[in-house]
């Protein structure tokens, strides 16, 4: 693993840049965290997905201190702009410019990271990939041109009841290629390992190893459907 620095417009930031081994180019895969910030389990999805193929960049979207969190959600819940919007859109300059890239770069993201996964899939993105993602909701006005998006819930989420259909009805109005799953008996955050997972147990949540494993199959295959084509770019 190696940090890097982004050149963005508010300032540079840092990132998580994971490449696979051998020769390039490859697609890319911008990847955001969610409201805990770069962990180990961060860490370890950038290299899974180097592994299968993927430049990777992960940028810290807190790199500006704990002062800048609150403004980061409220880009995400309230306006759907501002400096963490620019931060993605500079981590996906920085990937898809790279040397060793195809062009083509996914977005993909946690809970937070899936939000705004989903909020910058219509802004130069090839295919987005959120799990269990906390939004506005507002599918309709956030959609609207989007990229090809690999969506996954959990049936007992309670930040996102019914929004997985929703978020289906929208994608088929609009047109876009589309994989929604929801996956029974699990809740938000069944895709990450976290140090306190024995705590978030107590509380519902926690990793579940069926669900992340087929939620992963399905976005590699939605991957190499969207991302191993020429670049538009």
């Amino acid at each position: 693993m190696t940090m890097i620095e982004v050149s963005a417009p508010d300032g540079d930031i840092e990132a998580v840049w994971e490449s696979p081994e051998g020769a390039g180019p490859w697609p890319g895969v911008v990847l955001l965290h969610d409201a805990v910030g770069l962990t180990s389990d961060l860490r370890r999805n950038a290299r899974m997905l180097a592994d299968n193929g993927y430049l990777v960049i992960a940028p810290d979207l807190f790199f500006r201190g704990p002062r800048c969190v609150p403004g980061v959600f409220r880009d995400l819940l309230f306006t759907g702009a501002g400096k963490t919007v620019r931060d993605i859109l500079a981590a996906l300059r920085r990937v898809r410019d790279d040397s060793s890239s195809t062009g083509r770069v996914a977005v993909a993201g946690f809970c937070m990271g899936g939000g705004f996964a989903l909020l910058t899939a219509p802004r130069g993105f090839d295919a987005a990939a959120p799990f269990y993602p906390t939004s506005r909701g507002n599918y309709a006005e956030t959609l609207r041109g989007s990229c090809p998006i690999v969506a996954s819930y959990g049936r007992l989420d309670p930040i996102n009841i019914g929004r997985a259909h929703r978020l289906e009805q929208v994608l088929d109005d609009y047109g876009v290629a589309h994989d929604v799953k929801t996956y029974s008996g699990v809740t938000h955050g069944f895709a990450n390992r976290l140090p306190v997972e024995p705590v978030i147990r107590v509380t519902g949540l926690g990793y579940d190893a069926e669900a992340t494993d087929d939620a992963w199959r399905r976005v590699f295959a939605f991957f190499d459907a969207h991302l191993k084509t020429p670049s538009p770019h």
